[in-house]
């Protein structure tokens, strides 16, 4: 999949199709490049999720920019989800380093197991999302929760856009045993440091895949916040 999305990517960003133009059908870019349709879809929801195309129903896909600037996961831009992520998630990790119950800590350890022992993409990102509510329950601020609720179908999309294009999965899984680690000792000011890196790391990813060489675009001109 990576290799048809590169493919394509850079098909639009020389102008091979330009902003208004119909790529080819399925049928056709399957027979071209040699791949099943469930790689093409994926490689064309990718390429809609960068921001470059956009899928209408019975017509195709048609190329909406040239170069990538922000992704989109469900409602949210990346640089928004980003940035709310900072101002929400690190606090409450310290909140949570605090406040949490033995309850809080199996729950996490359980789910932490599981994550590390699967397989299954779907079966992990469905978890990964779980894992940041149940730091947010920790924080024993129903607030917290549910602002987590509102984001969680973008988190879902982004954790599965990083895993098909970043392979996050290994070092997510450490970076969430590193927090954990910190829920356990009860230190707000490791569990912070855990989510702040966390939050770098899917910075990090994230600007390599939609700008390969650069590190501020996802933060470009948001010093202030």
């Amino acid at each position: 999949m990576e290799a048809v999305l590169t493919h394509l990517r850079h098909a639009i960003e020389r102008g091979d199709y330009v902003i208004g133009d119909k790529l080819p059908s399925e049928a056709e870019l399957c027979r071209t490049l040699e791949v099943s349709r469930p790689v093409l879809r994926e490689a064309l929801r990718a390429l809609q999720t960068m921001g470059l195309t956009v899928s209408k129903t019975g017509k195709g896909t048609f190329v909406i920019a040239s170069t990538v600037e922000d992704p989109t996961f469900g409602d949210y831009a990346a640089s928004d989800l980003l940035e709310v992520r900072r101002h929400v998630e690190i606090p409450v990790a310290g909140y949570a380093a605090l406040r949490r119950t033995a309850e809080n800590l199996d729950h996490l350890a359980h789910l932490l197991d599981r994550m590390e022992q699967e397989t299954d993409t779907t079966a992990w990102v469905a978890m990964d999302t779980l894992f940041h509510l149940a730091v947010a329950e920790a924080a024993q601020n129903p607030v917290f929760r549910r602002i987590i609720e509102e984001i969680r179908d973008a988190l879902a999309r982004q954790s599965a856009f990083l895993n098909d294009l970043g392979g996050r999965r290994e070092q997510s899984n450490r970076e969430h045993r590193a927090i954990v680690e910190a829920l356990v000792d009860g230190s707000q000011h490791d569990a912070v440091a855990a989510m702040a890196h966390h939050l770098d790391c899917v910075e990090t990813t994230l600007t390599d895949i939609v700008r390969p060489g650069r590190t501020d675009i996802l933060t470009e001109g948001r010093s202030e916040a």
